[in-house]
């Protein structure tokens, strides 16, 4: 139940990111100087953190719909869909460790270490 309330809440996320990138990117075409702005306000470290957010909701999404596709659709799938989320949480945690780690080196960098 868990993994469906994550679903559809990381779906909901992803839907806002969307929205408010198609937004964004839309006043380039309306005021040039207005989006420079507007882009140059999300180069802080608060909004790296909710980057890695978005990459992290992103991925669980794609990887546990392949799962509900899997479960759906394959004749075993309900007999391993609770393998097969626990393989999905194991490949979310692989992937993101190294993911969260670039997107934050320049951030932690810019913060502790003085950046270029």
């Amino acid at each position: 139940m868990w993994s469906w309330v994550l679903h559809r809440i990381t779906g909901v996320l992803t839907f806002f990111f969307l929205f408010v990138h198609v937004l964004d990117t839309a006043l380039v075409r309306v005021s040039p100087n207005t989006y420079d702005a507007i882009i140059e306000t999300y180069k802080n470290p608060i909004v790296n953190l909710m980057e890695v957010g978005l990459v992290g909701a992103v991925l669980y999404h794609a990887l546990n719909g392949i799962r509900v596709i899997l479960v759906d659709f394959w004749s075993k799938g309900a007999k391993y869909q609770h393998v097969m989320l626990w393989s999905l949480i194991g490949v979310w945690v692989l992937v993101m460790i190294p993911g969260t780690y670039f997107m934050l080196e320049r951030t932690v960098s810019d913060l502790f270490g003085g950046g270029n």
